[in-house]
């Protein structure tokens, strides 16, 4: 099978272009020994099959990053087996200089090429004219224009893959700068161009005060986007669908079984979360509780992706998140977080270093509640007044930073890879294209967390048939709720608040806790566990050991807090609140 290898700078677009070629039906992998991801599908043309392969962005030849490590070893493997390829080195017009610097070490190596010349429909808008015939004489391969949004070049690229060839451009790879520069002034010419309106709105995204305003307006935008499409999909299609249509449904295929298959199928209470049952509860988590706030997490992450505007986010970030131990990137997934842990956790696989990667985990997991408990956090509170709502968030908050400033500066030491990350323009979205991505991610969420979340499920049914969680939640009261000033009896939604934290923080209210008492009962509760699919998604994503290490922190610092936001309220120092 001959291979296809899609290989640029980030930003280019082969992303889209890998889209087109394949379709959706694709296949996103570990390389192995790292979680940087590669993805990988098929082209067919004619009697023929190719495997298409889009490797991480890099900028050089030379790795400085393991996206680039990663994208360098599938080429060199590409080469060492002695399989039959091409190379399609997309380029993006709109900033030809930069990227000529990858395409003539891709040259030097002798390796048979096609070029992608994307983005040609923006070159115009911006005063700038590629004569293409001139660059594809100097550089010696076969060139492609493409707008790879609408899909132009598309055909022609397909039409020119056996057309390959290994460029015979000679250069000293010493001064390929001076090289790149003599090229350009023979196939480039810019004319003058006045800022668009794009153009100033770029500029005031990244301005150091503006930037930061813009950012918080568009976080504070994007989670109640999020949670007004995810709760709307629960409440008017899902919800009715499963409780009128599947519960009564599989009530009525199980009607018969003996209790034993029963119980564990549907559960003890077949009303969902109300037990454990596999294809009850097992069900109503993956695809009602966390499915919709993923969908539309990755619906508006696609578009602030899609529109150039998380790189500016990650930029602006950039700087105080240093300071916690993490770089800008990782305010993609604390967004994420907002809406749902799982997919938060998924998108700390960019960051390099394991102690990146752990101190992220911690500042995604404490740094604030998810979507779902913070609809019954403030469904709990706001009766008191919606000054105590803001008071729980505040000291969750001000917990996490101060936790990952402690574990930066004192705990875990060490370097943090500096932001080198290029700022894209403004661009349209492109519904097609956008489509696609949310379906490839929604796609690698259920054959990556639906199983491990399933499993948890089955799990937790097995020690609930067997009165397993009532010796844990008897232990865990005897000792822990005194410390909290909880009644004994709340420790008996411990265990639910591991399958689903939301419900266990609204089972609070029958226990008629004063606004104390429900202060320090919800900071515990968001703080104390991950829920299950959170904690089965620890584990893919770290060992078992590192997973261990981050539940401990996270109980030590729920109880720690919970005893000492009580104390504090003993005090009564937050009356002054």
């Amino acid at each position: 099978m001959r291979r296809i290898l899609l290989i640029g700078n980030p930003n280019v677009g082969k992303s889209v272009i890998f889209s087109h070629l394949t379709g959706v039906d694709v296949i996103s992998s570990n390389y192995p020994g790292t979680t940087v991801e590669f993805v990988k599908g098929y082209l067919k043309i004619k009697n023929e099959t190719y495997e298409v392969i889009d490797l991480p962005g890099i900028y050089s030849l030379e790795p400085t990053t393991k996206a680039e490590e990663v994208a360098i070893k599938i080429l060199e493997e590409t080469l060492d087996s002695k399989k039959l390829y091409v190379v399609v080195n997309i380029l993006d017009a709109t900033n030809l200089e930069r990227n000529l610097n990858l395409t003539l070490q891709l040259i030097k190596k002798r390796l048979p090429i096609i070029l992608v010349l994307n983005f040609c429909d923006e070159i115009k808008h911006r005063g700038i004219s590629i004569d293409y015939d001139k660059l594809q004489k100097i550089l010696d391969v076969p060139l492609v224009f493409s707008c790879a949004r609408s899909g132009e070049g598309i055909k022609d690229l397909i039409t020119k893959l056996n057309t390959s060839k290994i460029s015979n451009f000679d250069f000293n790879l010493e001064k390929k700068w001076d090289k790149i520069g003599d090229i350009i002034t023979q196939v480039q010419k810019i004319t003058h161009k006045h800022h668009t309106f794009a153009d100033i709105i770029s500029e005031i995204s990244i301005h150091p005060f503006f930037g930061l305003i813009i950012a918080f307006i568009v976080l504070v935008l994007s989670s109640l986007a999020t949670r007004f499409i995810a709760e709307s999909l629960i409440s008017y299609i899902l919800d009715p669908l499963f409780n009128n249509l599947y519960l009564v449904f599989l009530e009525n295929i199980f009607l018969n079984f003996p209790k034993i298959i029963r119980d564990i199928f549907l559960g003890k209470d077949p009303q969902p979360m109300a037990s454990f049952g596999i294809l009850t509860t097992g069900v109503y988590i993956p695809i009602v509780v966390v499915l919709p706030y993923i969908l539309s997490f990755y619906f508006i992450l696609s578009i602030l992706e899609d529109i150039g505007y998380l790189p500016r986010l990650a930029v602006m970030l950039d700087n105080f998140l240093h300071k916690l131990g993490v770089h800008g990137y990782t305010s993609v997934a604390i967004l994420l977080g907002f809406g749902c842990k799982v997919p938060a956790l998924l998108a700390t696989r960019i960051l390099e270093t394991k102690r990146e990667k752990f101190i992220a985990a911690v500042l995604v997991l404490m740094i604030a509640p998810c979507m779902p408990q913070t609809a019954m956090i403030i469904s709990l509170v706001s009766p008191y007044g919606i000054k105590y709502v803001f008071l729980i968030f505040l000291i969750i908050f001000l917990n996490a930073i101060f936790i990952s400033f402690l574990l930066n500066n004192f705990i875990m030491k060490g370097e943090i890879p500096e932001l080198f990350l290029e700022i894209p323009p403004y661009r349209m979205i492109h519904l097609k294209t956008l489509t696609k991505k949310v379906y490839i991610r929604i796609k690698e969420f259920f054959f990556d967390a639906v199983p491990l979340i399933f499993l948890g499920i089955v799990i937790i049914n097995i020690f609930e048939l067997f009165s397993l969680d009532r010796l844990i939640t008897s232990s865990f009261g005897k000792i822990f709720m005194p410390i909290l000033g909880l009644p004994y009896e709340v420790s008996s939604i411990v265990v639910l608040g591991f399958l689903r934290k939301d419900v266990s923080i609204a089972l609070l209210k029958p226990f008629g806790l004063d606004i104390n008492q429900v202060i320090v009962a919800s900071v515990f509760m968001v703080l104390y566990l991950p829920c299950v699919s959170t904690f089965f998604i620890l584990l893919k994503e770290h060992s078992i050991k590192t997973t261990l290490k981050i539940i401990s922190l996270m109980f030590f610092v729920g109880v720690l807090l919970g005893f000492i936001v009580r104390n504090i309220i003993s005090l009564k120092i937050l009356t002054w609140f």
